[in-house]
């Protein structure tokens, strides 16, 4: 059974993603223990609310440290929502710039659609090869909930390393990143933890493919 660290840092749909994360049969620590979070077979790093507050609360655990430990040892982490978000370089909210964990480029900004927030579910759009979306039909819709996110991919193509596999969805007519696979660091916009069975499908994936 993976062990499975969901990583408190006082942001995120912490008992959802451990009872879904549960159902799916990993053993399941919600904790801010840094050690835990270290050492475990695969961390997850949920987030809700505003950019900045969530990296306050990230920095206050050493998250960022931790996030960049793990993947320098190719141990996998899961990021969602904003757990996604701070993942990249930085967030602009309300105007102001926060500096993220700079794993990936990118800007996380407001979504530029005629309805704000993007609540509800919705389908994505999947590259081939995809792991984290196998076995799922193209019509699978993801629960979402979200002002912000980003909407153009950075990440300059490097001649010897796999590219990530990115996945976008369209709110209104604005498309943005859903999800990206890129080794260890795997991501998604929407919850998976609140979306169902096909978000159980998609978390087994996740746990499959890393235990």
């Amino acid at each position: 059974m993976a062990r499975v660290v969901v990583l408190d840092y006082g942001s995120g749909n912490l008992r959802s993603a451990e009872r879904a994360l549960q159902r799916v049969g990993a053993h399941v620590e919600v904790t801010s223990d840094q050690k835990a979070a270290r050492e475990a077979d695969l961390l997850v790093v949920p987030g809700v609310g505003a950019y900045a507050a969530c990296m306050e609360g990230l920095n206050s655990v050493r998250g960022a440290r931790i996030i960049g430990e793990r993947l320098a040892g190719g141990r996998p982490v899961l990021g969602i929502c904003v757990g996604m978000q701070i993942l990249f370089e930085r967030g602009i909210e309300h105007g102001v710039l926060t500096e993220g964990c700079g794993e990936w480029p990118g800007t996380v900004e407001r979504l530029e659609a005629p309805i704000v927030p993007h609540m509800g579910w919705n389908t994505v759009r999947t590259p081939e090869g995809s792991k984290l979306f196998a076995g799922l039909d193209k019509d699978t819709r993801f629960y979402f909930v979200h002002s912000y996110g980003v909407r153009r991919w950075e990440l300059e193509p490097a001649e010897h390393l796999k590219p990530p596999l990115v996945t976008w969805a369209d709110h209104s007519g604005d498309e943005f990143v859903a999800a990206v696979e890129n080794g260890p660091l795997w991501a998604t916009q929407f919850h998976p933890e609140k979306s169902g069975d096909a978000g159980a499908h998609l978390l087994q994936n996740w746990l499959t493919n890393f235990s």
